[in-house]
């Protein structure tokens, strides 16, 4: 059975619900900072929250999509640039803790890290490919480059892999939580294979 909120429930209770959802881990870590119950090592509990919430938001982003086409709810597709831009904004959250808690605006370390460690420098080229989805995300954009904004936008499932592997090499032991990312992941690649090999194969 289709589900089809009016435009009205969608622009006043479930956006903002979801946009204010959205920010519920931003102001967990800012009482924590301001309250002292980040552990012992702030700055990491703040690196590895936002890495964190940049994955999950990715993943959901990615998850749209494919929802509406299984459940028939097309509206779902009213969210997607609001999840996007936020899988951004906590990117950029990310990318800044490391640059001034962690590296103090150090540009030589700063640049040694990317170069020398695998890990670090996957998920800044990840960052660095974020940039020009989230510039070109408003309709304006969509509207002048057409075609060429779709092609660009395909750069999200090369950030997702990014990122993943990002956290792989991040973590020394426990794999649990990178190993459920990447196989949600893989199922949602999957599941695009599929589709496209389903819309070019001729009936």
């Amino acid at each position: 059975m289709s589900i089809s909120p009016s435009d009205k429930t969608i622009a006043f209770i479930i956006k903002p619900f979801l946009f204010i959802t959205c920010l519920v881990p931003l102001a967990w870590l800012v009482w924590g900072a301001m309250n002292d119950a980040l552990g012992a090592n702030p700055v990491e509990t703040m690196t590895r929250e936002t890495g964190e919430w940049v994955l999950r938001l990715l993943l959901i982003t990615l998850t749209i999509t494919p929802a509406r086409k299984i459940l028939h709810w097309p509206w779902l597709m009213k969210f997607r640039r609001m999840f996007g831009l936020f899988v951004f904004f906590y990117a950029v959250i990310h990318f800044m803790t490391y640059v001034w808690f962690d590296q103090f605006f150090d540009l030589n370390e700063i640049i040694k890290d990317i170069v020398k460690r695998p890990f670090i420098t996957v998920g800044f080229a990840a960052f660095v490919m974020l940039i020009p989805l989230a510039v070109t995300s408003n309709k304006s954009m969509i509207r002048k480059l057409k075609q060429n904004w779709v092609k660009l936008h395909k750069l999200v499932y090369v950030i997702a892999v990014l990122g993943v592997l990002h956290f792989v090499w991040l973590v020394k032991a426990d794999y649990l939580q990178p190993f459920i990312y990447g196989v949600i992941l893989l199922v949602l690649l999957s599941y695009r294979a599929y589709q496209q090999r389903k819309n070019t194969t001729p009936a």
